[in-house]
């Protein structure tokens, strides 16, 4: 099974390069982010046409998640965090594909620190932390995954000393997925590739993707139960590199599922 997430930065604008995604690399399940589409927006139609279903959670202008899966319809179990600190804000979404659980999120930026939006974050992180207990609790096999505006170490960041004071860096954030880590879910792409500057988003200006200066923001998270399906898991670079592009690259794992 291979699970993917793209933070698509706005569907409406990169659609066609979202379908040439799939059509080329056809995930199982994918997570979107940042949407930026109401609900009644979203290309639904086009998304069956690629032979995919989809739940989605959008919200005018800005944020929006969505689950899609290959051949066959997500079956929702939940949208936004319980407790969610401003429900207003549309950020999670949680289904079944294959037996899997899967939550796709879009966790707050956090700019500028220190803040209102930086104290967002951060309670924002904690409902999810709480939930995310929740589901290991639970023993199913889950997958987080998500555009998590979060450097986890300084190997995740060209130039570290640039973002000591940003929110994606700063140490109560670096902190708070740490503890997230400790429930024990695994990172997928650093389980893989441990020690490798590998990133996932790279700004649209001074030429950050022809650089390599990037971020490793996006994190496909797996639950003990699921850990050790893990196979492989890696960045589509390339796709941030075509026209009209998004800021991220797609992530991706393979599982097999009968390794579990």
């Amino acid at each position: 099974m291979r699970i993917a997430t793209f933070n698509v930065n706005g569907i409406g604008a990169r659609l066609p390069a979202l379908l040439q995604w799939l059509s080329e690399t056809q995930p199982d399940a994918v997570c979107l982010q940042e949407l930026k589409a109401p609900q009644e927006k979203f290309p639904e139609a086009a998304i069956n046409e690629a032979g995919y279903q989809a739940i989605w959670h959008g919200q005018k202008s800005w944020n929006g998640v969505a689950i899609l899966a290959r051949g066959q319809q997500p079956i929702e179990t939940g949208r936004g965090l319980p407790d969610d600190p401003d429900d207003t804000q549309s950020r999670y979404i949680e289904a079944v594909v294959n037996g899997v659980v899967i939550g796709g999120l879009y966790l707050p930026n956090g700019n500028p620190a220190p803040g209102p939006k930086f104290d967002y974050k951060l309670k924002w992180f904690e409902q999810f932390i709480l939930h995310a207990s929740q589901l290991i609790k639970s023993g199913a096999p889950v997958v987080l995954a998500g555009d998590f505006n979060v450097m986890p170490t300084e190997l995740d960041v060209y130039k570290p000393e640039r973002w000591l004071d940003d929110a994606l860096f700063r140490p109560e954030v670096r902190a708070a997925f740490h503890r997230l880590l400790d429930q024990g879910w695994c990172d997928t792409l650093r389980a893989t590739h441990p020690g490798e500057v590998i990133y996932t988003f790279w700004d649209y200006f001074r030429n950050a993707y022809g650089r390599n200066a990037g971020l490793r923001i996006d994190h496909i998270l797996l639950s003990p139960a699921l850990a050790p399906a893990l196979k492989s898991a890696g960045v589509d670079r390339d796709v941030r590199g075509r026209d009209k592009p998004s800021d991220h690259a797609p992530v991706w794992v393979e599982l097999d599922l009968g390794e579990r």
